[in-house]
This record gives C-alpha cells, structure tokens and sequence, in this order.
C-alpha cells in the first residue's frame, strides 16, 4: 500500500520545493501506481551518479526512509529524495512520463544539462 504524503519532517532531512524538482502530473500517477504493484512507500529517491554515454546519469530507486541531509520535495502525490551532492545537478529539473509506443518512459528535462544522450538517461553539464 502507499502511504500518503506525511507532514512530518524527520531530524536532519530539510525539506524542499518543485524549485528543486518537479514531477509532472502523469509522471506522478505513473510512479504512485508503480510503488503500489511494487508495495514500496512512496519515497523515491533520484540521484545523479557518474556513468552513461555522457558522464553523469540519472538514478531511481523506491526507499524505505530518508538519510541525515536529503532533501525532501514533495510534487504531484510523490515524496522525493534528493542527497545534497545531487541537488546541485537537479535544480529545476522536471521529471516527465510518456506512455508513446516509440520513445515512451521517464524524461528528465534538466536546466543544467549542457548535452545529453539520445535516451535522456545521461548529461553533462
């Protein structure tokens, strides 16, 4: 089942606002309905990791908790987790979803991106 979104803060998370990243309407139903099927909490936590065609990727995963330091967006019904070192990557990122046969998915569309891969999975800035 997926919690709905809490008001409490925990200690050492700073919470944090669409500024930061923002997932679209239909980008969140796709994601609600995934950590339903999946029975995870609707925490999810993207971070940028160094790897993909372009050198720095784009990383989701559902979590149980947040860490000392996340940041905490809360956008279309999803709990967001960013690390701090991610953050500097995401700003004003928005977080799409497309069900198209060709090219459909997940799309980040990031500000700070000076060149991406085809696919949008990897940048550079």
């Amino acid at each position: 089942m997926v919690e709905a979104i809490s008001t409490d803060i925990p200690e050492g998370v700073r919470l944090g606002n669409e500024n930061l990243i923002r997932v679209t309407e239909l980008a969140g139903k796709k994601l609600l309905e995934l950590a339903a099927r999946e029975d995870k909490k609707n925490l999810l936590r993207v971070a940028i990791t160094g790897g993909g065609c372009n050198g720095l990727s784009y990383r989701l995963k559902y979590v149980e908790a947040p860490k000392a330091g996340d940041i905490l967006v809360s956008t279309a019904g999803v709990q967001i987790l960013v690390d701090i070192k991610s953050a500097l990557y995401l700003k004003g990122t928005e977080l799409e979803y497309s069900t198209r046969l060709i090219s459909g998915g997940f799309k980040f569309t990031n500000p700070n991106a000076t060149s991406s891969c085809s696919c949008g999975e990897s940048f550079s800035v």
